[in-house]
């Protein structure tokens, strides 16, 4: 996910600013909803998670039917997802358009899921996709359209695609110089025309973290929303924080095109927590209660006065989430994997600590697997080579990102580092005793390892209606063995 280069970064923050929700704002907040974990909580849960929290809107990657089914009768908006790889065969014809519709759609809608939006596509002009989806996006967009038309839904769900905001930029750095990236202009203006024609909102993903995360010469305190010591003048307005500055590029993009009246989303806006020395809960908790703040006054943007809408990035840490943009992709949620929230938070804006939903409620009824942990036996010797191999074979399978400089667990030694790997590898396995053996060199503790602010983690036990369960490596039954004749095969070391 590539940033803008005025206000680049990862911020993940849906923010509707459409007409009909011009005064909606002291209703409540939208988060985005993730599932790439190995061991998600079951829908149900989640959703009173939602619910209990005041978000009142929910933004999906993917049509999974539990997660829709979970939503019927909840009085949570919805905005539901197209994957990328499913564009060429919507673009192709009517059928899968169709069929996808009534099954993700019409299906749902007609159960009591209040579905408002259906995201074509995910940030599908990055620049390194290198045009993989520029001739399917606004081809698979118009026939999701027709059949929502046919299926007499087109009035109540409207189409659009979530874009990066690195679709538009300014030359100068001025947001009043924004226009759309050259390479796709044209294009631009097509999906543009599209959404103002069927009353459907731009949404945008604004990141400042990753411009943060890319440029060591950024400014820290642009990203934040307390005042910068190098704010952008630009005419007769300063800016002082990364994302008005980017929200406003977008305004004078569509501005200067013909289209001053088209709603923004901003799709995602947030900040992580680990992974990166910049990424911490003290720096999250800054940015995203700044956030909600800067949008409670109501006051808008320079360039879009007025209320805005949001979905924050993300709801739920996901430990199965790609990282080959950073290792801080596994940690965007303002709750950890099992819904416990990791810092106060007022989503109403304002100070914390002064009620009216300024403290997270955490996730309900989670079921744990026993209190206990792997790690490695005081006597074995950091030198030997099956340490090493083990962290590589342990760490390639399970999450390891909280490891590194400046992480949560950043304070660890080296031997803390190797059990860590080892607990991690375990709790993904289930706590199944071979998941902790590593030839000899690990051992179960019920003592918690954890130090600091590293956290050993316990993890959430196995439910039958859990949805969206990762395919994970799980050491169980007939899969043990084949995995345990694996990895003597495969890692005969250790």
């Amino acid at each position: 996910m590539a940033p803008a280069p005025l206000a680049g970064g990862r911020l993940v923050v849906v923010v509707v600013v459409a007409a009909a929700c011009m005064a909606r704002w002291s209703e409540g907040i939208g988060v985005n909803w993730g599932t790439q974990l190995s061991h998600p909580l079951p829908a149900s849960t989640v959703v009173q998670l939602l619910k209990d929290n005041g978000f009142d809107r929910v933004k999906l990657f993917d049509a999974e039917d539990g997660i829709l089914a979970a939503l019927k009768g909840s009085g949570i908006q919805v905005m539901v997802g197209i994957p990328n790889d499913m564009l060429a065969d919507l673009a192709a014809g009517a059928k899968a358009a169709d069929d996808w519709v009534a099954t993700n759609v019409s299906n749902h809608v007609n159960n009591g899921v209040d579905i408002r939006y259906v995201a074509v596509g995910n940030e599908p002009f990055l620049e390194t996709f290198n045009g993989t989806y520029l001739n399917t996006t606004f081809p698979a967009m118009q026939s999701v359209q027709a059949a929502l038309k046919k299926a007499g839904l087109a009035d109540k769900v409207k189409v659009t695609v979530p874009l990066n905001a690195d679709v538009y930029q300014s030359p100068t750095g001025k947001p009043s110089d924004g226009d759309f990236r050259a390479d796709i202009h044209g294009l631009m203006l097509t999906i543009v025309q599209f959404l103002a024609d069927t009353g459907a909102p731009f949404v945008a993903n604004v990141y400042p973290f990753i411009s943060l995360y890319k440029d060591p010469n950024f400014p820290l305190d642009y990203a934040f929303f307390q005042g910068s010591s190098a704010p952008v003048v630009d005419g007769g307005m300063t800016y002082q924080n990364t994302f008005d500055a980017n929200h406003d590029t977008l305004v004078a993009a569509l501005r200067r095109n013909g289209y001053p009246n088209v709603s923004i989303i901003v799709g995602e806006v947030g900040w992580p927590t680990d992974g990166d020395t910049n990424a911490n809960p003290q720096y999250a908790r800054q940015f995203n209660q700044g956030f909600l703040t800067h949008i409670a006054s109501g006051q808008g943007t320079p360039l879009r006065p007025g209320p805005v809408d949001a979905y924050l990035f993300s709801l739920i840490d996901e430990d199965q989430k790609s990282i080959e943009p950073g290792n801080f992709e596994r940690h965007w949620g303002v709750f950890y994997y099992d819904g416990q929230p990791k810092y106060p938070l007022s989503l109403r804006g304002g100070d914390n600590g002064n009620g009216n939903g300024s403290t997270l409620m955490p996730a309900k009824g989670v079921t744990y697997l026993q209190r206990r942990w792997c790690v490695m036996k005081p006597s074995a010797s950091l030198a030997d080579q099956k340490v090493g191999d083990g962290v590589s074979y342990a760490c390639g399978l399970a999450d390891c990102t909280s490891l590194g400089y400046k992480t949560s667990c950043g304070g660890l030694d080296a031997k803390g580092n190797v059990s860590y790997a080892f607990n991690s590898y375990y709790q993904v396995n289930d706590q199944d005793d071979r998941a902790c053996d590593f030839k000899g060199i690990a051992t179960t503790t019920t003592v918690d390892p954890s130090a600091g602010s590293c956290r050993f983690i316990i993890e959430i036990a196995p439910t039958a209606n859990g949805v969206a369960m990762a395919a994970t490596v799980r050491v169980t039954g007939v899969m043990a063995a084949i995995l345990a004749a694996f990895i003597h095969l495969v890692v005969p070391v250790f």
